[in-house]
């Protein structure tokens, strides 16, 4: 019997219905037997609604299991092989499947009484003893290593917590050594069946740095894909109290505390996602009850004085990520409507806050932006205008509790929040300017003899320059006013703020006045002022931003980007704060030009983009991504991007192909692409993995033609790699055709990649030149047309496209050497010595060998 594919029942009458069944279950094993196990699920799945028999529900089920297995859905591939059991307790297939599909998970101990089960049906069966064998010895392995782990844990939890050892180099080995095991799932499961989180607690509660990160990076191997233990830890530990580590002063703990919490939220979104079954396949209490008590907690952090402001950050990261919808095609947005009814209030606080002000809450330089982030991410997330006017309402009503009856400090408070909102989801942010009496107060502030108070008014006046609906009120009256602080302040935090407003108004949001003012003659001066505070590292790291914000604008211009260029010590200090938004602009500006790219790379350009690109807001990464292409377009990527940093380049890349971004963006992606698709195969395989292929095809049919012609390059690269190879051989795809049809084009580029395509693909892949005449009928005339080419490149990747179909078969030779190209290919043979010369008479000397043509009396 066979017992790895779905089989075929014996021979019995037809039962009404039969017919139907039996002809979908037959189609369903051919779709398998060709591999197309999706296909085959299809045929099974129809064949189960038409009112199968018991037995032939059995079968179906089973053959379901299968074809879970090839696909490596082993979940869904012991549920059906269960349904098949339920069905049929004897059918020994089905139970040989299920204990794969265990075995496969996992749990050893259930795979073995389903294989006992069937060597009892079937004694003499040699695949069932050998399996049975096979796992046995997996288990025994197990057994020996639990064995053996079982004085190794209890050893290092007796050095951890001996108050004698503090410090020793006895105690730093055994906590790296109780790290590394838990992140095996197997030593994980033993330190947790040890007491081990108990014993963790302990650890965490010395207060020690580094008994602390152990013990975090401990939890994280026991926690990491598994949710019961995950509620079980978060059951031992309470969730308050993970939460909490966030908010130490320790920065390295507190990432440490931010990870592990990222890992619990993985495990319990998937358990919400798989209904609430873990790795080990227990039943556990509701993860989306766990979910939203561990968001609970992170909003109360946020406001709770004595929270670092590195741990105030960290809260705000992991509700980024982990609060919005991962797409909208997703109809549930029901966390988001929750943490916005629940934690609005809590996030514009943040986003209202000043940094470190006495009796204030600690914030960081990115507090307030990371803030605008999350607010702006739970903006995107509403669905209709009921939820965003709920938004809306929440945020005025903060706003006003502040601005109205508070005095002067809570104006500042409420000026604040509207800056973060203007940086976040601006709409909210423009409503909130139309509230009676702020932009009257915050244009009264810049005037202020108070430095704090002043910063906040700039700060709030620079955001709003931006928003279409305030540019003319800021126009008429904030720019005389941004002037005269910029001349006549002697604070560099004021000077700087007042320029980048100037900047901004001048290139975005001033009226023609405005910006002819702003032109006449001033730029390179306060370009050269703003790399000035940029280089001085006397100025604190928020100012300095600023400079490079100034410079964002700045660079606009031609001369002010070509002294930037040329300024080392301004680039260096640039690529070191280039988290700051606008410096993924500065940037672009300066690997715009050609020639300046080398400069940038030389400093350390590459480097630099990588991290942005990976990280940080959506427009920010866009940008980086951007500068990324234009960088491996013209510069030697693996010059550029050394070592395993050329590998992170290519998914920032492949971000740059969705339709979101600009026409380009699409073509400098692609090229780009092409550039490292052409370097090795690790390379290729890191493209497919980032799942760019679909994509790039897309674009192929792109009507601009620099895109098409542009994917049509990538695409052929790729078809180096054997995954590309197999989607051209694939049965009802038009993918060789369009290679064929280009190949014919007028444009002399796409003709180049295409054929260029058409000879790598016809001789790694023989059999796809007996498609190339059923693709089109102009197949001939094309293949002509490249052979009579002065282009010589593309006459060589002709000649070559000739050879592999009549290296490919004597039918196929047989109808070349009957058409005109038997002429052309005799011609070409006798010119200069050339690839070209080579590649036409091999064909010819191929030809003669099948007995096609006869060499004349020379030989020839």
């Amino acid at each position: 019997m066979t017992v790895s594919g779905p089989g075929s029942p014996e021979p019995r009458p037809a039962a009404p219905g039969a017919s139907s069944v039996e002809q979908l279950r037959k189609e369903g094993n051919e779709l398998f037997k060709c591999g197309d196990y999706e296909g085959a699920l299809t045929a099974y799945t129809q064949a189960l609604g038409l009112g199968a028999t018991p037995q032939d529900q059995a079968i179906l089920h089973r053959n379901r299991a299968a074809c879970h297995l090839k696909l490596e859905d082993y979940d869904k591939a012991e549920t059906e092989a269960s349904k098949a059991i339920e069905k049929d307790g004897g059918d020994v297939k089905a139970l040989y499947r299920r204990s794969q599909a265990l075995e496969k998970l996992g749990r050893l101990d259930q795979a073995v009484l389903d294989l006992q089960r069937c060597v009892s049906l079937e004694p003499k069966n040699k695949v069932f003893q050998e399996a049975l064998r096979n796992i046995g010895g997996q288990i025994q392995e197990k057994v020996r290593y639990m064995s053996s782990t079982d004085a190794k844990v209890e050893q290092m939890f007796q050095i951890l917590l001996d108050p004698q050892e503090k410090g020793t180099e006895k105690k730093q080995k055994a906590s790296q050594n109780l790290v590394v095991l838990a992140r095996e799932d197997a030593g994980a499961e033993k330190i947790f069946r040890s007491n081990g989180v108990q014993l963790l607690q302990r650890l965490l509660d010395t207060g020690e740095a580094d008994l602390m990160l152990a013990a975090l990076r401990t939890l994280v191997g026991i926690c990491s894909e598994h949710q019961s233990r995950t509620v079980a830890t978060l059951s031992v530990l309470g969730t308050r109290r993970v939460v909490s580590i966030l908010g130490v002063e320790n920065q390295a703990v507190s990432l440490a505390a931010c990870h592990l919490l990222q890992v619990i939220f993985d495990a319990l979104k998937e358990g919400v996602k798989k209904g609430f079954r873990g790795k080990e396949g227990a039943i556990i209490v509701d993860p989306a009850r766990e979910l939203k008590i561990l968001i609970s907690n992170l909003l109360e952090l946020l406001t709770e004085v004595g929270v670092s402001g590195q741990g105030r950050d960290n809260a705000l990261t992991l509700l980024i990520k982990t609060v919005p919808r991962k797409s909208l095609k997703d109809p549930n947005n029901s966390l988001t409507l929750w943490v916005i009814d629940q934690g609005l209030k809590k996030i514009l606080e943040v986003g209202g806050s000043v940094q470190d002000p006495p009796g204030e809450l600690m914030v960081t330089a990115n507090s307030r932006m990371s803030a605008s982030v999350l607010l702006s991410k739970l903006f995107d997330d509403l669905k209709c205008d009921a939820e965003r006017e709920n938004f809306h309402r929440l945020c005025e009503n903060y706003i006003k509790s502040w601005f109205e009856g508070q005095g002067l400090a809570g104006k500042l408070r409420a000026i604040q929040t509207v800056s973060c909102l203007l940086q976040g989801p601006c709409e909210a942010g423009n409503r909130a300017l139309e509230l009676s009496g702020v932009m009257e107060s915050v244009i009264a502030l810049c005037a202020s003899e108070q430095e704090e108070e002043q910063l906040v008014a700039v700060e709030a006046l620079i955001h709003a320059a931006g928003k279409a609906k305030r540019a003319s009120f800021i126009t008429a009256n904030g720019v005389s006013l941004l002037k005269d602080l910029y001349k006549r302040s002697e604070k560099d935090s004021i000077r700087i703020r007042a320029l980048v407003g100037l900047c901004k108004l001048g290139s975005a949001g001033g009226t023609d006045f405005s910006m002819k003012q702003f032109a006449e003659g001033s730029t390179l001066k306060l370009a050269k002022q703003c790399r000035k505070w940029l280089c001085n590292d006397q100025i604190d790291a928020g100012t300095r931003r600023w400079a490079v914000e100034g410079l964002a604008y700045l660079t606009f211009d031609a001369d002010v980007k070509e002294e930037f260029v040329e300024d080392e010590a301004a680039l260096k200090a640039l690529f070191q704060l280039s988290r700051v938004a606008r410096g993924f602009l500065v940037f672009l500006a300066l690997v715009d030009d050609v020639e300046d790219r080398g400069t940038v790379v030389a400093q350390g350009g590459g480097k630099a983009l990588l991290p942005l690109a990976l990280e940080g807001t959506d427009v920010g990464q866009t940008k980086a991504a951007q500068a990324l292409a234009k960088l491996t377009i013209t510069s030697n990527p693996e010059m550029t991007f050394p070592g395993e940093r050329i590998y992170e380049v290519v998914r920032p890349l492949v971000s740059l192909l969705h339709l979101n971004c600009s026409g380009l963006q699409n073509f400098e992606a692609l090229m780009a692409l092409t550039n490292l698709a052409g370097i090795s195969e690790r390379l290729r395989q890191k493209i497919l993995k980032e799942k760019a292929v679909p994509m790039i095809e897309g674009y192929m049919f792109e009507e601009h033609e620099m895109i098409r012609r542009a994917a049509t390059e990538c695409m052929c690269n790729l078809a180096m790699s054997k995954e590309v190879q197999d989607l051209f051989e694939a049965k009802g795809n038009d993918r060789l055709k369009l290679l064929v049809l280009y190949s014919g084009e007028d444009d002399e580029l796409l003709r180049r990649a295409a054929a260029g395509g058409l000879a790598m693909l016809t001789s790694m892949r023989p059999s796809l030149c007996s498609r190339i005449p059923q693709v089109t009928t102009h197949w001939l005339e094309i293949l002509q047309a490249l052979l009579l080419s002065s282009n010589q490149e593309l006459q060589h990747r002709g000649a070559v496209v000739a050879l592999n179909m009549v290296e490919a078969s004597k039918d196929i030779a047989s109808s070349l050497m009957e058409s005109e190209v038997l002429e052309i290919l005799s011609v070409l043979a006798k010119g200069k010595e050339s690839p070209v010369t080579r590649a036409a008479a091999a064909c010819l000397a191929k030809a003669v060998e099948y007995g096609l043509i006869k060499p004349n009396q020379d030989g020839e």
